[in-house]
């Protein structure tokens, strides 16, 4: 039985998302006192979390962020705030998915399915470790950690998807088209989302001293180029 955490402060959307999911066989989680989120969430060790943007004390984005630095579950955001920044700023601070209210509840779970999907069930490597590694920089997607020499960053999901992709290819180029399909499947997302993620794992590469490796090539996609000494 798979854990939902709910960080949702309107109770009866909360009771409505609760029920729904104890319908289909999920433990689900809710939070009554919003300062204790991070150790709620300690304590449960939910599978995905379903985050609202506009809380007390703190918002959504934040708890998004404390949650990044312990874990890297799904995080679903719904919220009533329907801007494209905000859905920008959802997935940059380390979400997997946005939902706007109101919103289909036959919806909402099959995102959740998704998620769980790709995360612990049949889409996830079960048995062994693979590494998919380019000039002494290694990608461990199961553990979804990136390393070079001595230097490691972790990753989330769809950034080790997103990795895996381009090194696989390398030196050839990924098409946006090809990207999309690998991260997302069948669900629609803005391609503008795409395009916080190159810049999230371009983040990440700096993070480990190399700058320039993911080149844009214009009206094609996304090339990987090693701009670094093999294994340094």
């Amino acid at each position: 039985m798979s854990t939902i955490m709910i960080v949702e402060d309107d109770p009866k959307i909360t009771k409505l998302l609760q029920n729904q999911l104890e319908k289909y066989g999920y433990h689900a989680v809710t939070i009554e006192h919003f300062d204790r989120v991070m150790e709620v969430f300690g304590e449960v060790k939910p599978d995905l979390v379903l985050l609202d943007v506009n809380l007390p004390k703190y918002d959504g984005f934040y708890w998004c962020r404390q949650i990044r630095q312990v874990s890297n579950c799904p995080i679903l955001f719904i919220s009533a705030r329907e801007s494209k920044m905000d859905q920008v700023m959802a997935l940059e601070n380390g979400a997997d998915d946005y939902i706007t209210k109101p919103f289909d509840y036959d919806v909402v779970l099959a995102k959740i399915r998704s998620q769980l999907r790709r995360a612990y069930g049949i889409y996830a490597v079960q048995e062994g470790e693979r590494t998919v590694e380019v000039a002494g920089l290694k990608l461990f997607p199961e553990r979804m950690e990136l390393v070079i020499a001595d230097r490691k960053v972790e990753l989330s999901k769809k950034e080790a998807l997103l990795l895996e992709a381009l090194i696989n290819q390398y030196p050839r180029i990924v098409s946006r088209e090809r990207l999309l399909e690998k991260l997302w499947d069948e669900q629609f997302v803005d391609e503008n989302t795409l395009n916080v993620y190159i810049t999230r794992v371009r983040s990440k590469l700096k993070d480990l001293n190399l700058d320039g490796a993911i080149e844009t090539v214009r009206g094609s996609g996304y090339r990987l180029r090693v701009t670094w000494e093999d294994g340094r």
